[in-house]
């Protein structure tokens, strides 16, 4: 699959990005919400996973812009630290797919971005 990381927590970033390598998905990474924004339109991920707060542009943002434009075939899974049930919410109203809070086990993403992929092959 095709996946889109924003996030900019450069740790986390090559993190994702070597996890999702390892497991055999084409990755783009991206370091701000804006930059994410530009790369979907050019790579057309199947999966975006994007960070709740960044510069310029924010994962609720991204999410609003991915489902309005792409509404069935982008899934977008949130990264966040901020454990806040207004800021998850917000996010599942805005069509997030999936939310995943920091720090997370690479594992997990992993697992969940599988669970995406059931019947694409």
């Amino acid at each position: 699959m095709k996946i889109l990381v924003a996030e900019d927590d450069q740790v986390i970033l090559m993190l994702l990005e070597f996890r999702l390598k390892k497991d055999g998905h084409e990755v783009v990474v991206t370091h701000d919400g804006r930059e994410a924004l530009e790369k979907i339109d050019e790579f057309q991920p199947d999966i975006v996973i994007t960070d709740i707060m960044m510069p310029y542009v924010s994962g609720l943002e991204i999410i609003g812009a991915v489902k309005s434009k792409y509404p069935d075939s982008m899934r977008v899974i949130i990264l966040s630290g901020m454990g806040q049930e207004n800021v998850v919410l917000e996010a599942f109203k805005l069509g997030a797919d999936d939310f995943i809070t920091k720090p997370f086990s690479p594992n997990e993403v992993s697992v969940r971005v599988r669970r995406f992929d059931t019947g694409r092959k």
